[in-house]
Protein backbone atom coordinates (compact mmCIF):
# COMPACT_ATOMS: atom_id res chain seq x y z
CA UNK A 1 0.00 0.00 0.00
CA UNK A 2 1.40 3.52 -0.71
CA UNK A 3 0.19 6.71 0.21
CA UNK A 4 -1.36 7.13 -3.36
CA UNK A 5 -3.45 4.11 -3.34
CA UNK A 6 -5.05 0.99 -1.16
CA UNK A 7 -6.53 -0.30 -4.78
CA UNK A 8 -6.21 0.11 -8.46
CA UNK A 9 -8.98 1.41 -10.53
CA UNK A 10 -9.79 -1.80 -11.84
CA UNK A 11 -9.93 -4.26 -8.62
CA UNK A 12 -12.79 -2.90 -6.62
CA UNK A 13 -15.88 -5.64 -6.20
CA UNK A 14 -18.62 -6.74 -4.11
CA UNK A 15 -15.78 -8.60 -1.62
CA UNK A 16 -14.70 -4.84 -0.64
CA UNK A 17 -18.52 -3.44 -0.14
CA UNK A 18 -17.98 -1.11 3.68
CA UNK A 19 -14.28 -0.92 3.19
CA UNK A 20 -12.50 2.12 3.29
CA UNK A 21 -9.69 2.69 0.06
CA UNK A 22 -8.14 5.55 -1.68
CA UNK A 23 -7.31 5.34 -5.37
CA UNK A 24 -5.43 7.78 -8.03
CA UNK A 25 -5.86 8.33 -11.70
CA UNK A 26 -7.46 10.89 -14.36
CA UNK A 27 -10.76 11.81 -14.68
CA UNK A 28 -12.14 10.15 -17.81
CA UNK A 29 -15.74 11.52 -17.37
CA UNK A 30 -17.76 13.64 -15.37
CA UNK A 31 -21.51 13.85 -14.81
CA UNK A 32 -23.45 16.44 -13.04
CA UNK A 33 -26.73 14.91 -12.02
CA UNK A 34 -28.03 17.87 -9.67
CA UNK A 35 -25.65 17.87 -6.41
CA UNK A 36 -24.75 14.62 -7.06
CA UNK A 37 -21.30 14.88 -9.34
CA UNK A 38 -20.17 11.14 -10.61
CA UNK A 39 -16.39 10.70 -11.32
CA UNK A 40 -15.31 7.93 -13.45
CA UNK A 41 -11.92 7.05 -12.82
CA UNK A 42 -9.55 5.66 -14.79
CA UNK A 43 -5.73 4.09 -14.22
CA UNK A 44 -3.38 1.57 -16.13
CA UNK A 45 -6.07 -1.21 -14.47
CA UNK A 46 -9.10 0.31 -15.46
CA UNK A 47 -12.04 2.55 -13.85
CA UNK A 48 -14.13 3.04 -10.94
CA UNK A 49 -16.99 5.37 -10.41
CA UNK A 50 -16.66 7.61 -7.85
CA UNK A 51 -19.58 9.67 -6.37
CA UNK A 52 -19.71 13.15 -4.50
CA UNK A 53 -21.87 15.04 -2.68
CA UNK A 54 -22.43 18.38 -3.16
CA UNK A 55 -21.38 18.88 0.95
CA UNK A 56 -18.32 17.92 -0.32
CA UNK A 57 -15.85 21.15 -0.13
CA UNK A 58 -14.19 19.79 -3.34
CA UNK A 59 -17.48 19.90 -4.67
CA UNK A 60 -17.42 23.38 -6.54
CA UNK A 61 -13.57 22.84 -7.22
CA UNK A 62 -14.16 19.39 -9.00
CA UNK A 63 -17.37 20.94 -10.96
CA UNK A 64 -14.91 22.65 -13.00
CA UNK A 65 -11.62 20.92 -12.89
CA UNK A 66 -11.30 19.43 -16.83
CA UNK A 67 -11.04 15.77 -17.51
CA UNK A 68 -7.97 13.85 -17.48
CA UNK A 69 -6.74 15.97 -14.27
CA UNK A 70 -4.74 13.36 -11.69
CA UNK A 71 -6.77 13.24 -8.59
CA UNK A 72 -6.53 10.93 -5.52
CA UNK A 73 -10.39 10.25 -3.43
CA UNK A 74 -10.47 8.37 -0.12
CA UNK A 75 -13.96 6.73 0.78
CA UNK A 76 -16.03 4.26 1.85
CA UNK A 77 -16.96 1.16 -1.37
CA UNK A 78 -21.00 1.04 -1.27
CA UNK A 79 -22.93 -1.35 -3.65
CA UNK A 80 -24.63 0.26 -6.88
CA UNK A 81 -28.24 0.22 -7.27
CA UNK A 82 -29.59 -2.55 -9.09
CA UNK A 83 -30.59 0.29 -12.13
CA UNK A 84 -27.22 1.75 -12.20
CA UNK A 85 -25.10 -1.47 -12.34
CA UNK A 86 -22.79 -1.17 -15.56
CA UNK A 87 -22.08 -4.92 -16.19
CA UNK A 88 -19.51 -3.71 -18.75
CA UNK A 89 -17.13 -2.96 -16.58
CA UNK A 90 -15.07 -5.35 -13.66
CA UNK A 91 -16.16 -2.73 -11.27
CA UNK A 92 -19.34 -1.87 -12.28
CA UNK A 93 -21.52 -3.25 -9.36
CA UNK A 94 -19.44 -0.54 -6.56
CA UNK A 95 -19.14 2.48 -6.24
CA UNK A 96 -16.74 4.62 -3.89
CA UNK A 97 -18.44 7.41 -1.55
CA UNK A 98 -15.91 10.40 -1.88
CA UNK A 99 -15.27 11.57 1.10
CA UNK A 100 -11.46 13.11 0.44
CA UNK A 101 -10.52 14.57 -2.41
CA UNK A 102 -7.01 15.78 -3.40
CA UNK A 103 -6.03 17.10 -6.63
CA UNK A 104 -2.90 16.04 -7.93
CA UNK A 105 -1.99 17.92 -11.03
CA UNK A 106 -4.64 19.69 -12.71
CA UNK A 107 -5.03 19.11 -16.86
CA UNK A 108 -4.97 21.97 -19.29
CA UNK A 109 -8.17 21.32 -22.12
CA UNK A 110 -7.12 18.88 -23.67
CA UNK A 111 -6.42 18.72 -27.85
CA UNK A 112 -8.84 15.45 -28.25
CA UNK A 113 -11.13 13.13 -26.26
CA UNK A 114 -9.50 10.26 -24.35
CA UNK A 115 -12.68 8.38 -23.10
CA UNK A 116 -13.91 7.92 -26.84
CA UNK A 117 -12.92 7.58 -29.94
CA UNK A 118 -13.58 10.31 -32.52
CA UNK A 119 -12.00 11.65 -36.13
CA UNK A 120 -8.83 13.43 -34.42
CA UNK A 121 -6.25 13.99 -37.23
CA UNK A 122 -3.11 11.23 -37.33
CA UNK A 123 -1.04 14.13 -36.86
CA UNK A 124 -2.24 15.73 -33.70
CA UNK A 125 -2.82 12.11 -32.17
CA UNK A 126 1.13 11.60 -33.01
CA UNK A 127 1.79 15.33 -31.93
CA UNK A 128 0.37 14.36 -28.41
CA UNK A 129 1.04 10.82 -28.51
CA UNK A 130 1.32 10.46 -24.83
CA UNK A 131 -2.30 11.29 -24.54
CA UNK A 132 -3.57 8.91 -27.40
CA UNK A 133 -2.07 6.23 -25.37
CA UNK A 134 -4.26 6.80 -22.85
CA UNK A 135 -7.06 5.43 -24.86
CA UNK A 136 -8.16 2.11 -24.14
CA UNK A 137 -8.05 0.81 -27.94
CA UNK A 138 -3.98 1.86 -27.53
CA UNK A 139 -3.04 1.05 -24.65
CA UNK A 140 -4.07 -2.66 -24.99
CA UNK A 141 -2.12 -2.56 -28.28
CA UNK A 142 0.78 -1.45 -26.14
CA UNK A 143 0.38 -4.33 -23.72
CA UNK A 144 -0.47 -6.76 -26.24
CA UNK A 145 3.03 -5.77 -27.94
CA UNK A 146 4.38 -5.99 -25.14
CA UNK A 147 2.87 -9.48 -24.53
CA UNK A 148 3.74 -11.08 -27.89
CA UNK A 149 7.69 -9.98 -27.58
CA UNK A 150 7.80 -11.86 -24.22
CA UNK A 151 6.62 -14.82 -25.29
CA UNK A 152 8.54 -14.79 -28.53
CA UNK A 153 11.93 -14.21 -26.50
CA UNK A 154 10.78 -17.51 -24.10
CA UNK A 155 9.89 -19.52 -26.91
CA UNK A 156 13.06 -18.93 -28.72
CA UNK A 157 14.70 -19.42 -25.26
CA UNK A 158 12.85 -22.70 -24.31
CA UNK A 159 13.97 -24.34 -28.24
CA UNK A 160 17.36 -23.50 -27.39
CA UNK A 161 18.40 -20.10 -28.97
CA UNK A 162 20.70 -18.02 -27.49
CA UNK A 163 19.91 -13.94 -27.39
CA UNK A 164 23.01 -12.06 -28.42
CA UNK A 165 23.02 -8.22 -29.21
CA UNK A 166 24.46 -7.23 -32.49
CA UNK A 167 26.15 -3.67 -32.81
CA UNK A 168 23.59 -0.20 -33.52
CA UNK A 169 26.56 1.80 -34.57
CA UNK A 170 28.08 -0.79 -37.57
CA UNK A 171 28.90 -0.31 -41.52
CA UNK A 172 26.55 -0.79 -44.72
CA UNK A 173 24.43 -3.87 -44.58
CA UNK A 174 23.36 -5.44 -47.71
CA UNK A 175 19.60 -5.25 -47.57
CA UNK A 176 19.26 -3.04 -50.37
CA UNK A 177 17.07 -0.15 -48.90
CA UNK A 178 19.08 3.71 -47.48
CA UNK A 179 21.14 3.66 -44.92
CA UNK A 180 20.66 5.43 -41.86
CA UNK A 181 24.35 7.42 -41.59
CA UNK A 182 26.14 8.77 -38.13
CA UNK A 183 29.41 10.77 -38.97
CA UNK A 184 31.64 9.63 -36.38
CA UNK A 185 33.50 12.57 -34.11
CA UNK A 186 36.83 10.91 -33.76
CA UNK A 187 36.75 10.18 -37.17
CA UNK A 188 36.20 13.34 -39.33
CA UNK A 189 34.63 12.16 -42.36
CA UNK A 190 33.64 8.99 -41.73
CA UNK A 191 30.30 7.46 -41.09
CA UNK A 192 28.66 4.78 -39.19
CA UNK A 193 25.30 3.00 -40.67
CA UNK A 194 22.34 2.28 -38.28
CA UNK A 195 21.93 -1.66 -38.84
CA UNK A 196 19.51 -2.55 -41.55
CA UNK A 197 19.21 -5.81 -40.39
CA UNK A 198 21.78 -7.72 -38.19
CA UNK A 199 22.61 -10.18 -40.99
CA UNK A 200 26.36 -9.84 -40.92
CA UNK A 201 26.83 -10.26 -37.59
CA UNK A 202 24.66 -13.31 -37.23
CA UNK A 203 26.26 -14.99 -39.77
CA UNK A 204 29.79 -14.16 -37.97
CA UNK A 205 27.67 -15.81 -35.22
CA UNK A 206 27.52 -19.10 -36.78
CA UNK A 207 31.21 -18.58 -37.83
CA UNK A 208 32.23 -18.20 -33.65
CA UNK A 209 30.93 -21.79 -33.61
CA UNK A 210 27.20 -20.46 -31.83
CA UNK A 211 24.97 -23.18 -32.54
CA UNK A 212 21.38 -21.18 -32.46
CA UNK A 213 21.24 -17.61 -32.30
CA UNK A 214 18.05 -14.90 -31.53
CA UNK A 215 17.44 -11.41 -31.25
CA UNK A 216 14.55 -8.78 -30.95
CA UNK A 217 16.68 -6.62 -33.03
CA UNK A 218 16.00 -3.03 -33.58
CA UNK A 219 16.40 -2.36 -37.44
CA UNK A 220 16.74 1.13 -39.18
CA UNK A 221 16.02 1.80 -43.17
CA UNK A 222 15.72 4.92 -44.52
CA UNK A 223 12.74 4.53 -47.05
CA UNK A 224 9.36 5.73 -47.47
CA UNK A 225 6.02 5.05 -45.08
CA UNK A 226 3.70 2.09 -45.85
CA UNK A 227 1.17 0.65 -43.66
CA UNK A 228 2.67 -2.36 -43.20
CA UNK A 229 6.06 -0.53 -43.11
CA UNK A 230 7.39 1.89 -40.71
CA UNK A 231 9.84 4.79 -41.99
CA UNK A 232 12.69 4.37 -40.58
CA UNK A 233 13.35 1.71 -37.25
CA UNK A 234 10.86 -1.69 -36.54
CA UNK A 235 12.19 -4.36 -34.74
CA UNK A 236 12.08 -8.37 -36.16
CA UNK A 237 12.98 -11.41 -34.19
CA UNK A 238 16.08 -12.36 -35.60
CA UNK A 239 17.75 -15.60 -35.79
CA UNK A 240 20.27 -17.74 -37.23
CA UNK A 241 21.30 -21.33 -37.40
CA UNK A 242 23.97 -23.79 -37.62
CA UNK A 243 24.08 -26.64 -40.39
CA UNK A 244 20.52 -26.46 -41.13
CA UNK A 245 18.69 -26.94 -43.98
CA UNK A 246 15.17 -25.23 -45.18
CA UNK A 247 13.29 -27.50 -43.42
CA UNK A 248 15.67 -27.27 -40.33
CA UNK A 249 14.29 -23.28 -40.13
CA UNK A 250 11.11 -24.09 -40.87
CA UNK A 251 10.55 -26.73 -38.15
CA UNK A 252 12.16 -24.35 -35.69
CA UNK A 253 10.10 -21.11 -36.55
CA UNK A 254 6.32 -22.56 -37.43
CA UNK A 255 6.03 -23.39 -33.96
CA UNK A 256 6.72 -20.20 -32.70
CA UNK A 257 4.87 -18.46 -34.78
CA UNK A 258 1.52 -21.12 -34.44
CA UNK A 259 1.60 -20.57 -30.75
CA UNK A 260 1.91 -16.98 -30.51
CA UNK A 261 -0.52 -16.35 -32.68
CA UNK A 262 -3.04 -18.91 -31.08
CA UNK A 263 -2.59 -17.63 -27.75
CA UNK A 264 -3.04 -14.11 -28.74
CA UNK A 265 -6.42 -14.29 -30.91
CA UNK A 266 -9.74 -16.18 -31.06
CA UNK A 267 -8.83 -16.76 -34.61
CA UNK A 268 -8.13 -20.41 -36.59
CA UNK A 269 -4.76 -20.48 -37.19
CA UNK A 270 -2.73 -22.52 -40.11
CA UNK A 271 -1.20 -25.72 -38.26
CA UNK A 272 2.22 -26.85 -38.53
CA UNK A 273 3.53 -27.80 -41.27
CA UNK A 274 2.73 -24.74 -43.02
CA UNK A 275 1.75 -25.06 -46.78
CA UNK A 276 4.88 -24.39 -49.08
CA UNK A 277 4.32 -23.31 -52.39
CA UNK A 278 7.21 -22.24 -54.83
CA UNK A 279 8.02 -19.06 -56.25
CA UNK A 280 6.90 -19.25 -59.88
CA UNK A 281 3.73 -21.37 -58.90
CA UNK A 282 3.11 -18.99 -56.57
CA UNK A 283 2.85 -15.70 -59.47
CA UNK A 284 1.16 -18.02 -61.68
CA UNK A 285 -2.09 -18.53 -59.07
CA UNK A 286 -2.28 -15.72 -57.16
CA UNK A 287 -0.14 -12.82 -59.22
CA UNK A 288 2.28 -12.20 -56.08
CA UNK A 289 4.56 -14.11 -53.74
CA UNK A 290 2.20 -13.25 -50.87
CA UNK A 291 -0.75 -14.48 -51.42
CA UNK A 292 -3.43 -14.27 -49.24
CA UNK A 293 -4.80 -17.63 -48.85
CA UNK A 294 -7.92 -17.09 -47.53
CA UNK A 295 -8.88 -15.60 -50.47
CA UNK A 296 -10.49 -18.84 -52.66
CA UNK A 297 -9.49 -17.05 -56.06
CA UNK A 298 -6.71 -18.99 -58.64
CA UNK A 299 -5.70 -16.76 -61.42
CA UNK A 300 -5.45 -19.44 -64.76
CA UNK A 301 -3.49 -18.49 -67.48
CA UNK A 302 -5.68 -19.35 -70.70
CA UNK A 303 -3.47 -17.91 -73.08
CA UNK A 304 -4.20 -21.27 -75.76
CA UNK A 305 -7.68 -20.98 -75.13
CA UNK A 306 -7.53 -17.86 -77.12
CA UNK A 307 -5.35 -19.00 -79.92
CA UNK A 308 -7.40 -19.08 -83.25
CA UNK A 309 -10.62 -17.96 -81.04
CA UNK A 310 -12.06 -15.27 -83.42
CA UNK A 311 -11.71 -12.88 -80.98
CA UNK A 312 -9.25 -11.02 -82.71
CA UNK A 313 -7.96 -8.36 -79.56
CA UNK A 314 -6.84 -11.37 -77.90
CA UNK A 315 -5.75 -13.14 -80.85
CA UNK A 316 -3.48 -10.26 -82.39
CA UNK A 317 -1.54 -9.53 -78.78
CA UNK A 318 -0.99 -12.72 -78.44
CA UNK A 319 0.67 -12.65 -81.51
CA UNK A 320 2.96 -9.66 -80.07
CA UNK A 321 4.02 -11.91 -76.93
CA UNK A 322 1.02 -11.06 -74.38
CA UNK A 323 -0.55 -13.65 -72.43
CA UNK A 324 -4.64 -14.05 -71.45
CA UNK A 325 -4.91 -14.41 -67.79
CA UNK A 326 -8.89 -16.10 -66.11
CA UNK A 327 -10.10 -15.34 -62.69
CA UNK A 328 -13.19 -17.31 -62.07
CA UNK A 329 -15.82 -15.82 -59.98
CA UNK A 330 -18.42 -17.87 -58.16
CA UNK A 331 -22.00 -16.97 -58.10
CA UNK A 332 -21.72 -14.39 -60.03
CA UNK A 333 -23.75 -14.96 -62.76
CA UNK A 334 -26.76 -13.05 -61.64
CA UNK A 335 -25.13 -9.89 -60.68
CA UNK A 336 -26.93 -6.86 -62.67
CA UNK A 337 -25.21 -5.56 -65.76
CA UNK A 338 -23.85 -2.31 -63.52
CA UNK A 339 -21.83 -4.67 -61.38
CA UNK A 340 -20.05 -5.50 -64.21
CA UNK A 341 -19.81 -2.18 -65.70
CA UNK A 342 -18.39 -0.74 -62.21
CA UNK A 343 -15.11 -3.31 -62.34
CA UNK A 344 -14.70 -2.23 -65.90
CA UNK A 345 -14.61 1.34 -64.98
CA UNK A 346 -12.19 0.34 -62.04
CA UNK A 347 -9.75 -1.54 -64.27
CA UNK A 348 -9.92 1.47 -66.65
CA UNK A 349 -10.37 4.78 -64.14
CA UNK A 350 -8.65 3.61 -61.11
CA UNK A 351 -5.90 1.59 -62.57
CA UNK A 352 -5.03 2.30 -65.74
CA UNK A 353 -5.92 -0.48 -67.28
CA UNK A 354 -7.57 -1.54 -70.95
CA UNK A 355 -10.30 -3.03 -69.31
CA UNK A 356 -11.56 -5.78 -67.58
CA UNK A 357 -13.45 -8.71 -70.30
CA UNK A 358 -15.47 -11.35 -69.11
CA UNK A 359 -18.05 -14.87 -69.81
CA UNK A 360 -20.78 -15.94 -67.97
CA UNK A 361 -21.74 -19.01 -67.89
CA UNK A 362 -25.50 -19.42 -67.48
CA UNK A 363 -27.52 -21.95 -68.06
CA UNK A 364 -25.02 -23.73 -70.22
CA UNK A 365 -24.93 -21.02 -72.26
CA UNK A 366 -21.98 -18.67 -73.00
CA UNK A 367 -23.13 -14.87 -72.34
CA UNK A 368 -20.65 -11.58 -72.33
CA UNK A 369 -19.68 -9.63 -75.25
CA UNK A 370 -15.94 -11.57 -75.74
CA UNK A 371 -18.06 -14.81 -75.90
CA UNK A 372 -20.04 -13.57 -78.70
CA UNK A 373 -17.26 -13.01 -80.56
CA UNK A 374 -15.29 -16.50 -79.86
CA UNK A 375 -15.53 -19.65 -81.84
CA UNK A 376 -17.80 -22.36 -79.52
CA UNK A 377 -15.03 -24.15 -79.91
CA UNK A 378 -12.72 -22.45 -78.22
CA UNK A 379 -15.57 -21.68 -75.31
CA UNK A 380 -15.86 -25.19 -74.32
CA UNK A 381 -12.11 -25.86 -74.28
CA UNK A 382 -12.10 -22.62 -71.97
CA UNK A 383 -15.04 -24.24 -70.09
CA UNK A 384 -13.06 -27.59 -69.62
CA UNK A 385 -9.55 -25.76 -69.25
CA UNK A 386 -10.75 -23.81 -66.11
CA UNK A 387 -13.65 -26.40 -65.02
CA UNK A 388 -16.02 -23.33 -65.21
CA UNK A 389 -19.71 -24.40 -63.68
CA UNK A 390 -23.21 -22.79 -64.39
CA UNK A 391 -23.78 -19.46 -62.57
CA UNK A 392 -20.14 -18.47 -62.67
CA UNK A 393 -17.89 -15.58 -64.61
CA UNK A 394 -14.49 -15.76 -66.10
CA UNK A 395 -12.76 -12.63 -65.90
CA UNK A 396 -9.32 -12.02 -68.09
CA UNK A 397 -6.41 -9.97 -68.26
CA UNK A 398 -4.63 -9.81 -71.58
CA UNK A 399 -1.18 -7.71 -71.24
CA UNK A 400 2.79 -8.49 -71.89
CA UNK A 401 3.56 -11.02 -69.14
CA UNK A 402 4.49 -9.29 -66.03
CA UNK A 403 2.10 -6.85 -66.45
CA UNK A 404 -0.79 -9.29 -66.64
CA UNK A 405 0.39 -10.74 -63.53
CA UNK A 406 0.65 -7.59 -61.25
CA UNK A 407 -3.13 -6.40 -62.62
CA UNK A 408 -4.87 -9.87 -62.62
CA UNK A 409 -3.23 -9.96 -58.40
CA UNK A 410 -5.12 -6.67 -58.04
CA UNK A 411 -8.45 -8.29 -60.36
CA UNK A 412 -8.03 -11.18 -57.64
CA UNK A 413 -8.78 -9.26 -54.63
CA UNK A 414 -10.90 -6.68 -56.15
CA UNK A 415 -13.36 -9.78 -56.99
CA UNK A 416 -12.87 -11.33 -53.59
CA UNK A 417 -14.05 -8.00 -51.86
CA UNK A 418 -16.76 -7.35 -53.86
CA UNK A 419 -18.34 -10.91 -53.96
CA UNK A 420 -17.26 -10.95 -49.95
CA UNK A 421 -15.94 -14.58 -50.23
CA UNK A 422 -12.64 -13.61 -47.95
CA UNK A 423 -12.38 -16.48 -45.15
CA UNK A 424 -13.02 -14.52 -41.89
CA UNK A 425 -11.34 -14.82 -38.60
CA UNK A 426 -8.92 -17.08 -39.89
CA UNK A 427 -5.13 -16.75 -39.84
CA UNK A 428 -3.51 -18.85 -42.96
CA UNK A 429 0.09 -19.44 -43.24
CA UNK A 430 2.42 -20.01 -46.12
CA UNK A 431 6.03 -20.62 -47.51
CA UNK A 432 7.37 -18.99 -50.45
CA UNK A 433 10.35 -21.63 -51.67
CA UNK A 434 12.36 -21.73 -54.42
CA UNK A 435 13.06 -17.97 -55.68
CA UNK A 436 15.28 -17.25 -58.69
CA UNK A 437 18.60 -16.80 -57.33
CA UNK A 438 18.72 -13.64 -60.28
CA UNK A 439 16.62 -11.28 -62.46
CA UNK A 440 17.51 -9.01 -65.48
CA UNK A 441 16.87 -5.54 -64.62
CA UNK A 442 14.46 -4.07 -66.67
CA UNK A 443 16.35 -1.09 -66.99
CA UNK A 444 20.25 -1.55 -67.43
CA UNK A 445 19.30 -5.53 -68.75
CA UNK A 446 22.20 -6.85 -67.16
CA UNK A 447 21.89 -9.92 -64.32
CA UNK A 448 21.04 -9.06 -60.44
CA UNK A 449 20.82 -10.68 -57.69
CA UNK A 450 16.59 -11.20 -57.38
CA UNK A 451 17.19 -11.36 -53.19
CA UNK A 452 19.41 -12.07 -50.90
CA UNK A 453 22.81 -11.93 -52.49
CA UNK A 454 23.98 -14.04 -49.60
CA UNK A 455 21.73 -17.24 -50.18
CA UNK A 456 23.15 -20.45 -51.36
CA UNK A 457 22.13 -21.43 -55.02
CA UNK A 458 20.35 -24.61 -55.49
CA UNK A 459 22.84 -26.56 -57.04
CA UNK A 460 26.00 -24.57 -55.88
CA UNK A 461 29.11 -24.20 -57.91
CA UNK A 462 27.74 -26.49 -60.36
CA UNK A 463 24.74 -24.56 -61.01
CA UNK A 464 26.60 -21.04 -61.12
CA UNK A 465 28.69 -22.59 -63.85
CA UNK A 466 26.48 -24.82 -66.18
CA UNK A 467 22.93 -23.06 -65.95
CA UNK A 468 21.60 -20.02 -67.13
CA UNK A 469 21.40 -17.41 -64.25
CA UNK A 470 17.45 -16.53 -65.02
CA UNK A 471 16.98 -20.44 -64.42
CA UNK A 472 19.05 -20.74 -61.35
CA UNK A 473 17.13 -21.01 -57.87
CA UNK A 474 18.36 -20.08 -54.68
CA UNK A 475 17.92 -21.39 -51.06
CA UNK A 476 15.50 -18.12 -50.35
CA UNK A 477 12.40 -18.39 -48.69
CA UNK A 478 9.41 -16.01 -47.35
CA UNK A 479 6.51 -17.02 -44.62
CA UNK A 480 3.83 -15.30 -45.47
CA UNK A 481 0.35 -14.76 -43.14
CA UNK A 482 -2.86 -13.57 -44.71
CA UNK A 483 -1.13 -11.68 -47.43
CA UNK A 484 1.41 -10.13 -45.63
CA UNK A 485 5.11 -10.93 -45.92
CA UNK A 486 6.29 -11.38 -42.23
CA UNK A 487 9.94 -12.36 -43.21
CA UNK A 488 12.46 -13.12 -45.47
CA UNK A 489 15.25 -15.83 -45.18
CA UNK A 490 17.92 -18.43 -46.86
CA UNK A 491 20.27 -20.98 -46.53
CA UNK A 492 23.36 -18.51 -46.66
CA UNK A 493 26.35 -19.35 -49.31
CA UNK A 494 29.14 -20.26 -46.48
CA UNK A 495 31.58 -20.76 -49.64
CA UNK A 496 34.00 -18.09 -50.51
CA UNK A 497 34.63 -19.95 -53.74
CA UNK A 498 30.46 -20.00 -54.59
CA UNK A 499 30.20 -16.71 -53.22
CA UNK A 500 32.87 -15.40 -55.75
CA UNK A 501 31.11 -16.52 -58.24
CA UNK A 502 27.67 -15.81 -57.69
CA UNK A 503 28.73 -11.85 -57.59
CA UNK A 504 30.74 -12.24 -60.28
CA UNK A 505 27.50 -13.42 -62.41
CA UNK A 506 25.90 -10.46 -60.56
CA UNK A 507 28.31 -8.12 -62.25
CA UNK A 508 30.91 -7.81 -58.77
CA UNK A 509 34.40 -8.02 -58.81
CA UNK A 510 36.33 -10.17 -56.28
CA UNK A 511 37.76 -6.62 -55.17
CA UNK A 512 34.87 -4.78 -55.01
CA UNK A 513 33.30 -8.05 -52.61
CA UNK A 514 36.44 -8.00 -50.77
CA UNK A 515 35.82 -4.01 -49.99
CA UNK A 516 31.96 -3.77 -49.44
CA UNK A 517 31.64 -7.13 -47.53
CA UNK A 518 35.60 -8.24 -46.41
CA UNK A 519 34.56 -9.51 -42.66
CA UNK A 520 32.22 -11.88 -44.08
CA UNK A 521 34.75 -12.69 -46.64
CA UNK A 522 37.70 -12.81 -44.60
CA UNK A 523 35.63 -14.85 -41.80
CA UNK A 524 34.62 -17.78 -44.20
CA UNK A 525 38.44 -18.08 -44.48
CA UNK A 526 38.50 -20.08 -41.82
CA UNK A 527 35.79 -22.54 -41.77
CA UNK A 528 32.12 -21.56 -41.92
CA UNK A 529 29.70 -23.54 -41.22
CA UNK A 530 26.66 -24.38 -43.29
CA UNK A 531 23.86 -21.90 -41.69
CA UNK A 532 20.67 -20.11 -42.42
CA UNK A 533 17.90 -18.39 -40.57
CA UNK A 534 15.10 -15.88 -40.86
CA UNK A 535 13.90 -12.79 -39.26
CA UNK A 536 10.09 -12.44 -38.98
CA UNK A 537 8.64 -9.11 -38.35
CA UNK A 538 7.93 -7.76 -35.17
CA UNK A 539 5.97 -5.16 -35.74
CA UNK A 540 3.49 -7.18 -38.58
CA UNK A 541 2.95 -10.24 -36.52
CA UNK A 542 1.75 -7.55 -33.50
CA UNK A 543 -0.32 -5.81 -36.12
CA UNK A 544 -1.91 -8.98 -37.57
CA UNK A 545 -2.66 -10.07 -34.35
CA UNK A 546 -4.73 -7.05 -33.22
CA UNK A 547 -6.52 -6.60 -36.34
CA UNK A 548 -5.13 -3.15 -37.14
CA UNK A 549 -4.45 -2.09 -40.59
CA UNK A 550 -1.71 0.53 -39.84
CA UNK A 551 1.87 0.05 -38.21
CA UNK A 552 1.59 3.20 -36.37
CA UNK A 553 -1.86 2.00 -34.11
CA UNK A 554 0.80 -1.03 -32.56
CA UNK A 555 4.14 1.72 -31.83
CA UNK A 556 4.18 3.31 -28.74
CA UNK A 557 6.10 6.70 -30.11
CA UNK A 558 5.86 6.09 -34.23
CA UNK A 559 7.30 8.87 -36.83
CA UNK A 560 4.75 9.87 -39.40
CA UNK A 561 4.40 9.01 -43.42
CA UNK A 562 7.23 11.73 -43.88
CA UNK A 563 9.56 10.24 -41.22
CA UNK A 564 9.20 12.75 -38.52
CA UNK A 565 8.84 12.39 -34.84
CA UNK A 566 6.06 15.45 -34.23
CA UNK A 567 5.87 14.90 -30.67
CA UNK A 568 9.74 15.24 -30.40
CA UNK A 569 10.12 17.40 -32.94
CA UNK A 570 12.75 14.99 -34.84
CA UNK A 571 14.36 15.21 -37.55
CA UNK A 572 15.53 19.45 -36.41
CA UNK A 573 18.71 21.14 -36.88
CA UNK A 574 21.80 20.87 -35.32
CA UNK A 575 24.18 24.08 -34.19
CA UNK A 576 27.19 24.67 -35.52
CA UNK A 577 29.19 23.73 -32.87
CA UNK A 578 28.17 20.29 -33.10
CA UNK A 579 29.02 20.27 -37.13
CA UNK A 580 31.74 21.95 -36.83
CA UNK A 581 33.22 18.68 -34.00
CA UNK A 582 31.86 16.30 -36.66
CA UNK A 583 33.71 18.31 -39.35
CA UNK A 584 30.61 18.34 -41.06
CA UNK A 585 29.19 21.80 -43.15
CA UNK A 586 25.86 21.99 -44.62
CA UNK A 587 25.32 22.61 -48.11
CA UNK A 588 21.79 24.12 -49.74
CA UNK A 589 19.88 21.81 -51.30
CA UNK A 590 19.50 23.25 -55.12
CA UNK A 591 15.97 23.42 -55.89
Amino acid sequence: MSYFRSHNCGELSVKDIDKKVFVSGWINKKRDHGGVLFIDLRDYFGMTQCVVNSDNKMFSELETLKLESVIKITGKVVKRSLDTINKNLPTGEIEILSEKIEILNESEQIPFQVAMEDDSPEELRLKYRYIDLRREKNKKNIILRSKIINSLRSKMISRGFLEIQTPILTSSSPEGARDFLVPSRLHNGKFYALPQAPQIFKQLLMVSSFDKYFQIAPCFRDEDARADRSPGEFYQLDFEMSFAEQEDIFNEIEPVLFEVFKENSNFEVSTPPFKRIKYIDSMERYGTDKPDLRNPLIISDVTKCFRSSGFRIFESNIEKGCVVKAIKAPNSSSKPRAWFDKLNDWARKDEGQKGLGYVILEDNDFKGPISNNMNKENLESLKKEIDLKNGETVFFICDEKSNATKFSALVRTKICNELQILEKNKFKFCWIVDYPMYELDPVTKKIDFSHNPFSMPQGGMQALLEKNPLEILAWQFDIVCNGIELSSGAIRNHKRDIMVKAFEIAGYSEKELKERFSSLFNAFKFGAPPHGGSAPGIDRIIMLISGEENLREIVAFPMNQQAEDLMMSSPNIVNETQLRDLGLQLKKKKR
